[in-house]
């Protein structure tokens, strides 16, 4: 039980700490009061829980960054660049912290480390000259309660030490109050034991409480009249409280401040996890698994129903179909998350690397609401990170030579999403010096990629700073440099079963877009029959399907093209590819598709139709094979192979020395 609830707080506290990331980089574009609130409820959460389920380190660090932020929320301490700064590092070193698991050896050499204490004295020497007058404070709310026809219950609630064990709940009760008016939590720590002592299964926390309520002294004594198995008082506050009074209050041994929690924000946060259920994505694999099982075992009943030709079981198989299909489509949404999920953690990048390399950078983002396939997103954050890097330091210029060349001082990257049919396209814009092609084709002939009289296009040219160890850079940085990170990302996109378009003018910028699979486990696909073999080619890269006989076939400067209304399309004989017998049909068929803006003809003996396809992965013998993206089960138990075309046609134009050409 107790271990459930610490993997609970870890998983809580790792999203305050991806949502603190945002709202403190925020505050540098606005002072919002409702961001600086946000950011105090999260460090009060993190702060609370933390001292409860065996984080007091990360509790006691937190608190200093916690005072900071009650200042800046009464007016006593003003937002800038050095709160921002130690906020963004504190938030970092608090991530470590959980990273290591409660407290520790290895937490305690962190959080005594230089570095850390370093942290520590900034914060306090940055809050010292804001601290607020805690008697003014007291005496102020006071008043606010009387006039408001308000009671104050001072309540101090010290559970016993099995009472967690119990099933006991304070937090539960800690709600319970917050529904009768305005509540105020603190926590006294004094009763922790040593680490060596500490047991994780026991209370040792008194939770204090201040409630501001127009209900009686019976409504706050039903809220604790199952806790007998406690230390419990509830007093009524005098109206004037003695500076004597306050102060005892707030420096009572050993206590940790826990300024309040706003009641609205409390409710809706109830109110959303009401309405939301945490699911292990595990789970949710497993689920997708079972799935794909089913539209295998659906395909096959739909071969065993053709083959009895019976009406009324066809009439049946197309329910079961209809159902598994929406099934599956729901199975798939669950799967589904924002892309704004990893677009909001490169602000943090962006702001970073800009200053780094002194040059003054913004990020744009938009299409944060385009969802993608969580395997997906887990995947993309990787390679986006290395394009935005390299967007910053080789596209954008330095402030002096912008101006010089009429520019704004200001460099803009853009990232934006949208989703095109059943692909998700992300774009990486800047608006600077863009790619030369001069030099990149310079550098090619000087690795050997393509020969001093190659005709190669502009967007051959840009295709190969994805080459491995390519590079235009004139230096090696600690950034960006070596001609390693661009490889990694086209690795990555071809794994995903993506493909990468860059479009660039000297001067202007560059855009890279990244075409996707909104999803990865099961697809639509178009079944083809070579000789006697079945494949599957992905219906989201498919344009048309043509038929081609020998006489409408040419050779053209060693080239085999397909002529195509007014358009000549290059084509491949997958046969041949793939070395299977070649085929002795006379009139074959030719399945078009698009692969980064470029039309390519794939030659089969036949078309068979449409069907969802559950993706299987290859063996290690098979996964490196150019051309093969999987493997699926038929629903007469046949094995069909899965074509990667985006893999396939670039192997392909390898092979042939770049001769297949592009869309004309």
């Amino acid at each position: 039980m107790i271990e459930q609830a610490v993997e609970a707080f870890v998983q809580e506290a790792q999203e305050i700490l991806s949502e603190l990331e945002d709202l403190t980089l925020g505050l540098e574009e606005s002072r919002d009061h409702r961001t600086v609130d946000a950011i105090f409820r999260g460090l009060h959460t993190i702060k609370g829980s933390g001292a409860m389920f065996g984080y007091t380190g990360l509790a006691r660090f937190t608190h200093h960054f916690e005072n900071a932020f009650e200042l800046v929320r009464g007016g006593d301490l003003l937002v800038g660049r050095d709160l921002i700064d130690l906020s963004l590092a504190a938030r970092d070193l608090m991530g470590r912290v959980l990273a290591l698991g409660g407290d520790g050896a290895e937490t305690d050499e962190l959080l005594q480390a230089r570095e850390t204490t370093e942290l520590i004295d900034r914060i306090q020497t940055l809050t010292l000259s804001g601290a607020p007058s805690v008697a003014i404070e007291a005496e102020l709310g006071m008043q606010m309660a009387l006039d408001q026809g308000l009671k104050r219950y001072s309540i101090r609630f010290r559970p016993l030490e099995s009472a967690l064990r119990n099933g006991m709940r304070p937090d539960l009760l800690q709600g319970e109050l917050s529904e009768l008016g305005e509540l105020k939590t603190k926590f006294d720590l004094h009763d922790l034991p040593e680490l060596s002592n500490l047991d994780a299964g026991a209370a040792y926390i008194t939770w204090v409480f201040q409630l501001d309520t127009d209900k009686g002294r019976a409504a706050v004594e039903d809220v604790f009249i199952f806790a007998d198995d406690a230390d419990l008082s509830i007093e009524e506050m005098d109206p004037a409280p003695t500076v004597e009074q306050v102060k005892s209050g707030s420096e009572g041994k050993g206590g940790t401040s826990q300024p309040d929690l706003n009641n609205a924000s409390q409710a809706s946060r109830l109110d959303s996890k009401m309405e939301n259920i945490r699911v292990a994505s595990s789970r949710l694999d497993d689920m997708m698994d079972s799935i794909g099982e089913l539209v295998i075992a659906q395909a096959r009943l739909d071969a065993a129903a053709d083959r009895l030709g019976d009406s009324t079981l066809d009439a049946v198989v197309e329910e079961v179909g209809r159902l598994v299909l929406g099934l599956r489509d729901a199975t798939l949404s669950i799967r589904m998350l924002p892309i704004e999920t990893v677009f909001g953690k490169f602000r943090r990048v962006v702001r970073d690397l800009s200053q780094d390399l002194g040059k003054d950078v913004r990020l744009v983002t938009s299409g944060g609401e385009t969802e993608v396939d969580k395997n997906v997103i887990d995947r993309i954050g990787e390679p986006l990170v290395h394009m935005i890097r390299n967007s910053i330091d080789h596209g954008i210029e330095p402030e002096n030579e912008r101006e010089e060349s009429g520019k704004s001082r200001q460099g803009i990257v853009r990232l934006s999403a949208r989703q095109e049919g059943s692909e998700i396209l992300i774009s990486i814009e800047d608006n600077g010096s863009g790619l030369r092609s001069d030099v990149i084709r310079r550098k090619a002939i000087e690795r050997g990629l393509i020969d001093q009289e190659a005709q190669v296009s502009e967007r051959e040219l840009h295709q190969l700073i994805f080459e491995p160890g390519f590079s235009t850079a004139e230096r090696v940085s600690s950034v960006s440099g070596r001609g390693v990170g661009m490889d990694a990302v086209r690795n990555t996109i071809d794994s995903l079963g993506g493909s990468i378009d860059v479009i660039s003018s000297v001067g202007k910028g560059t855009r890279v877009t990244l075409r996707l699979p909104v999803t990865m486990a099961i697809i639509d696909g178009l079944r083809v029959r070579l000789g006697k073999s079945i494949y599957v080619i992905p219906l989201s890269a498919v344009e048309e399907c043509v038929e081609m006989d020998e006489a409408e076939s040419s050779r053209t400067s060693g080239r085999s093209v397909l002529q195509i209304r007014e358009h000549v399309v290059p084509y491949l004989a997958l046969d041949r590819i793939f070395g299977l017998e070649l085929s002795t049909e006379r009139r074959r068929r030719v399945v078009v598709v698009c692969v980064g803006g470029q039309r390519i003809g794939l030659v089969v003996d036949d078309i068979l139709g449409q069907a969802q396809t559950v993706i299987k992965s290859l063996s290690p013998y098979h996964k490196d094979l150019p051309g093969l993206g999987g493997a699926t089960i038929l629903g007469d138990g046949r094995v069909a192979i899965i074509i990667d075309v985006t893999t396939l046609v670039r192997w392909a134009e390898t092979r042939h020395n770049n001769t297949l050409s592009k869309v004309a």
